[in-house]
């Protein structure tokens, strides 16, 4: 397993080394910090490090988790408690986040964990997190279950799942005329739960599924499953998958022709920093939905640019999603003066949440409920900056971009 990653003030210390992101608290204290447990308030982020993932999650997110932490304590500075961070690479192995997980509760104190890219383990962390009585930020992690079939009370599904994504981008393709799906899946939770939902909006749409291959995670060859797929006649070609294997699936379907032919290659997950690898010229034209866009607003482009100015990159949603949980995270501990994770909970799902990156509310589901944004790729010509990348086509509403609570078969919500 590898060594897990401690920052202090933006720099990396060694693992093992207690410190933190702030000065010990003074005896004088405010004596609502007091109920704040060990004193110290502890953050992991726990995400894919160096595997297909890494990109849009990785260093990126811890980036984006220390930048909330110094926000904070800039806008607080009357909150005295200390706020260490600490991170670590799951590999993409259920086993090696599980146990990472469990060390950090039982033995480091750690008292939230945060990001989660990789359905599975999402979905493993967050029970561990349920059983112990302590909070699971989800913000990389995309399968429908975390705030549906397997919810708790203590785990917030943050930037996206696959019911926001399939009512995004494969609706807008089957309203286009585009009736015949054939599926290139990656062979694990989310690919399932992505294909599985996109297969309710294409069934309702009047649409069906024609055919579809699994592959496994991190495939570095998608010809068979590509040439099965242009044999299959299908209009349109989806991409249950994520990361690098979304963009070597894609520049394999333009060696092939199939971007030039009547068949589109639709990813279902896709974050701005695969656009980036790909290149305009063969991103182009692409459908996406997103929960964030750095050109947004001006808003998104303030916190976007200082972002750039630590990681020399825009950052994904999933990173601004980091930020977002975990500034509101700090703030909730503030308000209730405790680290309790029910009190925190409660707090978080009680109120609005406009953080200049995210505007929305927690559902009593654990669903973070916000606006999502139908997104095109720019042609080459019509980018007139660096990471300016997409047309904003509509913004799909939280209402429309969320599994209705009367359809949930999650256990905390109520029957009405």
């Amino acid at each position: 397993m590898k060594k897990e990653g401690m920052c202090i003030l933006g720099k990396v210390a060694k693992a093992g080394v207690g410190l933190s992101l702030a000065m010990a608290a003074l005896p004088a204290a405010q004596a609502t910090e007091a109920k704040i447990s060990d004193n110290l308030v502890k953050i992991g982020v726990l995400t894919d490090m160096s595997g297909p993932y890494s990109d849009f999650s990785g260093a990126g997110a811890v980036t984006a988790a220390q930048m909330a932490v110094e926000d904070f304590q800039k806008a607080n500075p009357d909150f005295k408690t200390p706020i260490e961070l600490v991170s670590a690479d799951h590999q993409n192995k259920i086993d090696v986040g599980m146990a990472r997980a469990n060390s950090w509760f039982d033995v480091d104190k750690v008292d939230v964990i945060t990001e989660l890219v990789t359905s599975n383990i999402a979905l493993a962390v967050s029970k561990i997190a349920a059983d112990k009585n302590r909070v699971a930020l989800v913000s990389g992690a995309a399968s429908l279950p975390l705030t549906n079939e397997q919810c708790n009370k203590n785990t917030v599904h943050w930037v996206y799942d696959t019911y926001s994504l399939s009512n995004g981008t494969a609706k807008y393709v089957l309203d286009s005329g585009k009736k015949n799906w054939y599926f290139i899946t990656v062979n694990y939770t989310f690919g399932g739960a992505m294909m599985d939902a996109a297969g309710k909006v294409i069934e309702k749409n009047n649409g069906k599924i024609v055919g579809s291959s699994k592959h496994p995670l991190n495939s570095t060859d998608f010809s068979s499953y590509l040439l099965n797929a242009q044999q299959s006649n299908a209009d349109v070609i989806a991409l249950a998958n994520g990361g690098q294997d979304t963009i070597t699936a894609v520049k394999q379907a333009a060696e092939f022709g199939i971007t030039q032919s009547k068949q589109s290659i639709l990813p279902m997950v896709m974050f701005i920093n695969d656009i980036h690898a790909l290149g305009l010229d063969a991103a182009q034209g692409l459908m996406l939905t997103e929960g964030f866009y750095w050109d947004r607003d001006d808003k998104t482009r303030d916190w976007s640019e200082r972002y750039y100015a630590k990681t020399n990159k825009m950052p994904s949603m999933g990173q601004a999603g980091v930020y977002s949980s975990v500034i509101n995270y700090l703030d909730a501990i503030k308000q209730t003066g405790t680290d309790e994770a029910d009190k925190v909970m409660a707090y978080l799902k009680s109120k609005e949440i406009d953080d200049g990156l995210f505007k929305g509310k927690i559902r009593e589901d654990g669903k973070f409920a916000h606006d999502m944004l139908l997104l095109e790729v720019k042609k080459p010509g019509e980018s007139k900056r660096p990471w300016d990348y997409y047309h904003i086509k509509g913004v799909i509403s939280a209402e429309d971009a969320n599994l209705p609570l009367s359809e949930s078969k999650c256990h905390l919500v109520t029957k009405r």
